[in-house]
């Protein structure tokens, strides 16, 4: 299990503006930055969507670290 303090490097990576959120642009944004060139803004929805506890269409660090603890 990833430590928690690599879930938050990781969720910050995700959240380029520093609002505390995840949204579908920044998510794929980071992706092709990171090489998938394969993921749209609606495969980001769609993986967002999966964590999106409160059905917001963002993730906030609580819902990213909960669908990474499993």
């Amino acid at each position: 299990m990833a430590d928690v303090n690599d879930i938050r490097a990781a969720f910050d990576k995700y959240d380029v503006n520093g609002d505390g959120r995840i949204t579908a642009t920044e998510y794929a944004l980071v992706a092709r930055e990171l090489g998938d060139l394969t993921t749209s803004i609606a495969v980001a929805e769609a993986v967002i969507r999966t964590m999106d506890a409160n059905h917001d269409g963002e993730l906030t660090f609580d819902e990213f670290l909960a669908a990474r603890q499993g």
